[in-house]
């Protein structure tokens, strides 16, 4: 793994992008924490959610009792108080 500054990112962007082309994770420091990393394409595609997670498989199984209209928009029925009106007068 290559770790390095923001700072020095900037200036040698392209290498580092290079370095992750062939598979070593790049990690971006900031103030000596890390705050991102680069990776490769083909890396960020195998760490991607697969589509067919459990919910969606849920979903389709429980398909017929599911009511997937969403909610209503209700309104509010309490409205804000008047505040220029004298409570005392």
């Amino acid at each position: 793994m290559c770790r390095t500054s923001i700072y020095d990112a900037r200036n040698n962007f392209s290498a580092l992008v290079k370095c992750a082309e062939e598979g070593e994770v790049v990690e971006l420091t900031r103030y000596d924490k890390p705050v991102a990393v680069i990776i490769s394409y083909s890396e960020y595609e195998n760490r991607k959610p697969k589509k067919d997670f459990w919910l969606g498989k849920w979903r389709e199984e429980y398909a017929d009792v599911i009511d997937d209209v969403g909610l209503d928009f209700i309104k509010p029925s309490r409205e804000c108080p008047d505040y220029s009106k004298d409570p005392w007068a």
